[in-house]
Order: C-alpha cells, then structure tokens, then sequence
C-alpha cells in the first residue's frame, strides 16, 4: 500500500529546491514523475559543485525520471504537449512571466489538458511590489520574520538548512493533493499558486498568534525560554539537548537526574514561571554541572527520570542511534551508472508498510527514448530528430 499515488502522472519543471522538492515528496507516494530539463544543463542544482550529479541535486530528485526538451522550440514543445496531455500534476517555479516564455504558462496548459492540477511556485506571489524580485531561502526567511528567530544576535549570520525552501515544497505538494482529490470529484483541474513568503509565513503561524494575541515579538530566545529547552556540553566534549516544556515533572527529575536538590528552594527556579524569566542564570547552573560527566551517563539518568532529552548529534551520528536503525530510515538505492548510495526514506507507513524501495535519481536525460520515444509517433516525428539527439 505505499504506493498510495500509483497511476498519478507528474511532470515536474522545477529548479534547486522548492519545486523539485515538492514533486519528490508526490513520487514518495508512489507518483509517477517525470522531470523535465532543458537539454543543455537541466536543473542548475545538478551542477552546484560541479558535474551534473551533485549530492544537492539528489537530495530532493529521488524516484524521478529525466527527459529533456526545449520548449522553446516547436518540435520539443509537441513532445512536450504530449506529456501534458496525460499528466494529472505539472509543477515549476518559475518566476513569474517565465512560464509563458517558456509556453508553459496556466492558460495554454489547461487548454491541452482540462483535468490538469497546475501548480506554480514564486517567491512572493505573481503580482505585487517584491513579485519580480529573485528569492531564495534566506531571503524568504527574513521577509516571513522567522530568520529574526534564529540569527544570535551576539554572532549575527544565517544558520541550519534551507528551511524556507523545503517546506514550501511541502506546502506545495498539501496544495496539490487537496487540488488532487477535488478533481477527482468533479473532473475539472486547476491552478494551485503557493510562495515562498506565504509558505514560512504560515509555518511561523505561532510567532505571529503570539504577536497579534499577546503583542509579544518573538526572538531567537521567545520560544526556547517558554518551552525551557537547553543544550549542554558534557565532560568528553558531546552535546545534549533537553525540553522541559511545562510539567512539573520533567522538572524534578532533572533535579534528581543531576542531583541538586538546592535548586528546587532557589526563588528564582521556584515555578516555571520563575524559570522561563531565569533562564539565563539556571543556564549557568546546569552548564557547571553537565560539563562534570559524559554525556553517555548524563542520558542514563535522564531517562532513569524520564526527562525529555536526546544527544544533539551531528549528521554523521544520528542515523547511527539505534532508534534511528530500529525504524530503518536509512535505505539503500543503486543507479546503473553512478553507483550505490544511501538516502533517507520517507517518513510514514500506510498499514504498517514502509516505503524502502527508493529509486536513485536520474541523470540528464536517462528516460528519453523511454518516455518520449513512444510520444513521437502521436506527432509524426522520426526517431532521430532533436529530443533522440539530446540523449547521447
């Protein structure tokens, strides 16, 4: 059953992340995707550090297939229109315009193809002051008002992964399948139109309820002080990371995990409340006492208590962690010609069955004769014209 999308057709024309990304988590759920590049290059990400198969490239174009065309040229744009004929999804984020330069735009798609989920993603909407400006992870990230909660203002540069990007793909491919299943109840497709700013937007919902609720504005320290969350350096050098949160257990069982039981009659540790408006000297306190043993031994006593905490690992540890190998979240995936590698699986199960067959993603081109070799016949063309010599 993890294959909850067969029989979905794709056609994704994305770039770097968002749209890419939103098409891979649709092929995670078993969609049929085809990922459509311009001849020359493809997706610029395939070629961040050189080559045409880069590890950001294959990060978000996993269970894909590529094929090549130019839909700026007549020949590749029939081919082109074929594959749209038969597709459920079609995804790009482009910016606004492009698409229609690229005749690709809304309008001239869902006339091939009524049915057609049609799906663009920009970085501030299609219209508007910003919406021909580029934007990019950060960008989005600070227009949203949720980098202004990670930057520490002791040492301010942008930090983590591409957060803005990622979940706008997320954002993107929810849109879609609720797109999705209402033409599936009434037969007709639409246009499903999601940025990059209102994406992070939404996700940092709690910082704005806060805000408009409250007029608190949060920090890079609101939320860690609320929901008393700590990281600690332990005596080999390893961090952890506890989240107290709000019952008062979790409170007393890092007291008797640390043994120190003068905290619970310090007045400024009195209540949580106390403790959120001290945050800063309980810091000081714990720091002192975590920095005296491992970390291995700090964790055996956190959960002796029951205290919320984990090792903060890096990402050469934390697939290591036998929880992590317990739910196999590493798999393992081949591709004829770039070899093994191994990549993350998808995160849910449907009936208790893990989706663990991962195809490797493909290079430039891989699927033409495949895909496109059986659409020239629809349009008369010969099997040598401009698409075949793409593939060699």
């Amino acid at each position: 059953m993890g294959k909850v999308l067969g029989g979905v057709r794709v056609i994704e024309q994305g770039a770097f992340i968002t749209g890419p990304a939103a098409a891979m988590l649709l092929g995670d759920l078993g969609a049929d995707v085809v990922k459509v590049e311009h001849p020359e290059n493809g997706d610029p990400y395939r070629a961040f550090k050189g080559g045409l198969y880069s590890a950001h490239y294959q990060a978000y174009n996993r269970n894909k297939r590529s094929v090549t065309l130019d839909t700026k040229t007549a020949p590749d744009l029939a081919l082109f229109d074929e594959l749209i004929r038969d597709a459920d999804i079609y995804i790009q984020n482009f910016r606004p315009g492009t698409a229609d330069r690229l005749n690709v735009g809304y309008e001239r798609l869902s006339e091939i193809n009524p049915e057609l989920i049609y799906c663009a993603i920009t970085g501030f909407g299609p219209t508007g002051p910003s919406a021909g400006r580029p934007a990019y992870d950060s960008v989005a990230q600070a227009m949203s008002g949720l980098l202004g909660q990670f930057v520490n203002p002791a040492e301010p540069r942008v930090v983590g992964p591409a957060i803005a990007d990622s979940l706008t793909g997320l954002y993107a491919a929810y849109g879609i399948l609720g797109a999705l299943h209402e033409r599936n109840r009434t037969g007709v497709g639409c246009k499903v139109e999601i940025s990059m700013l209102e994406a992070i937007s939404h996700f940092n919902l709690d910082a704005f309820t806060q805000y408009y609720v409250a007029g608190e504005v949060a920090g890079p320290y609101s939320r860690p002080r609320v929901s008393q969350s700590y990281v600690m350096e332990c005596s080999d050098g390893k961090w952890l990371a506890l989240h107290l949160s709000s019952p008062e257990k979790f409170w007393t069982g890092l007291i008797e995990a640390i043994e120190m039981p003068a905290l619970l009659s310090d007045s400024k540790f009195a209540d949580r409340a106390a403790r959120i408006a001290n945050q800063d000297d309980l810091i000081k306190e714990l720091a002192a006492v975590f920095i005296l043993r491992p970390r291995a031994l700090w964790c055996e006593r956190l959960e002796a208590n029951d205290v919320p905490h984990a090792p903060m690992y890096d990402v050469s540890e934390a697939m290591e962690d036998p929880q992590a190998k317990h739910m196999e979240l590493v798999v393992e995936t081949s591709h004829p010609v770039m070899g093994a590698s191994r990549t993350v699986r998808p995160p849910f199960s449907f009936d208790g069955d893990r989706n663990t067959a991962i195809a490797a993603p493909p290079i430039l081109g891989e699927h033409n004769e495949e895909i496109l070799g059986p659409l020239r016949a629809r349009v008369g063309r010969s099997g040598d014209g401009h698409a075949t010599a793409q593939s060699e």
